[in-house]
């Protein structure tokens, strides 16, 4: 009988556990205020990485990280591709960029991807606002994605 309450127990606190780890997943959430980006040799790196990916000064950028291997990855393709599409007439649409993580492992190191997926919102001076963690819900993607969309936004 000890043995079915200390299982009972554990099984709960798993559930707890994933229940908190869950809750932010998919969630927006700001990324670090930042200085926007100057050509000093401490982000030159950085810079690089993200230009060579194609996040690059003028347009607000949607950057996920996926792989082959990640079935979640595709959900954040479908709902990136179609907030990107509805924004397609902005003042200064935004430039939906995928990247493999697997081919571009410097890039995810420097951004501090630790999962998949995981994207990243930067405005037109190449700052990184928002980041999000799983598959995003579109409202919450289109509503953090618009205000950047505006010609001169965060400039």
């Amino acid at each position: 009988m000890t043995a079915l309450a200390i299982l009972a127990v554990a099984v709960l606190a798993a559930l707890g556990a994933g229940i908190l780890v869950r809750r932010n997943e998919g969630r927006v959430r700001e990324s670090a205020p930042k200085p926007a980006v100057t050509d000093t040799a401490a982000e030159s790196p950085r810079l690089a990485l993200l230009a060579a990916a194609g996040v690059v000064p003028g347009r607000p950028a949607v950057l996920h990280f996926s792989a082959d291997w990640c079935g979640p990855c595709a959900a954040v393709r479908r709902v990136v591709s179609a907030v990107v599409a509805e924004l397609a007439t902005a003042p200064a649409p935004p430039l939906d960029i995928e990247v493999d993580i697997d081919a571009n492992p410097d890039l995810a190191r420097e951004l501090n991807v630790l999962s998949l997926p995981t994207t990243f919102l930067f405005d037109s001076t190449v700052r990184e606002m928002f980041r999000i963690s799983g598959v995003p819900k579109a409202v919450d993607l289109r509503t953090s994605l618009a205000p950047l969309t505006v010609s001169g936004a965060a400039e």
